[in-house]
């Protein structure tokens, strides 16, 4: 027999079916930065087991100032310039905290899905002529193996519907909205150009559709 709690839906479960119970809550902590103090969230994906993360600050039910950003080690953490990730996360967060609200959501899908290990391989092949979709596709992989359902679910655990997404790349767009997070406004997310990554900025404006234009 149900009961009016049993009844009540939670923002998860009222996603569209196929994204329905990706991850679970596990664990938060206050995280103070330079861009200020966020919550970190940490979430479980059921089905591989990856712990993906949204840094949160203020109050975001509603609409929010968001980054959906895949994990990059290279970048994020060592600084590469191969790359424009780690720029992108710190423009993220440094916005965020300008606004004083806002999420980054934060997905363990490292070298666009391929793995680290993988990810050094393809850097290798680009060292030999190769660009960053070439690479892939040679070691047997799609371009973009990425995948931005667990972000939308993410969303609607802490309640946002409707976002102003800093993003470049086109299919974050398209799958919150498909998963029916709202998107007021494509925020550009812009990176300095510079002989070690210019060639990557291109080949992702030229083959997989992000909006770079400030490359000329």
């Amino acid at each position: 027999m149900s009961t009016p709690d049993s009844d009540k839906k939670s923002p998860i479960d009222a996603l569209t079916p196929v994204s329905a119970a990706l991850v679970e809550f596990q664990a938060e902590a206050r995280i103070p930065t330079e861009h200020g103090s966020f919550t970190m969230k940490l979430f479980r994906e059921q089905s591989t087991g990856r712990e993906h993360i949204a840094m949160v600050m203020g109050d975001v039910k509603g609409s929010a100032l968001v980054r959906v950003h895949s994990e990059c080690m290279t970048g994020d953490v060592f600084g590469s310039l191969r790359c424009d990730c780690g720029p992108q996360l710190q423009f993220a967060m440094s916005e965020i905290g300008k606004k004083g609200s806002g999420v980054v959501v934060y997905l363990r899908q490292e070298g666009r899905g391929i793995g680290l290990a993988n990810k050094l391989r393809a850097y290798q092949l680009q060292d030999q002529g190769m660009d960053t979709v070439e690479a892939n596709e040679h070691l047997g992989f799609a371009a973009d193996l990425r995948n931005f359902d667990v972000a939308a679910q993410i969303l609607a655990f802490l309640g946002v519907s409707s976002v102003k997404l800093m993003t470049n790349n086109p299919r974050k767009v398209d799958t919150l909205t498909q998963h029916g997070v709202t998107v007021e406004e494509r925020v550009p997310v812009r990176s300095e150009v510079q002989s070690e990554n210019e060639r990557y900025l291109g080949t992702k404006a030229r083959k997989l559709g992000h909006h770079i234009d400030w490359l000329g």
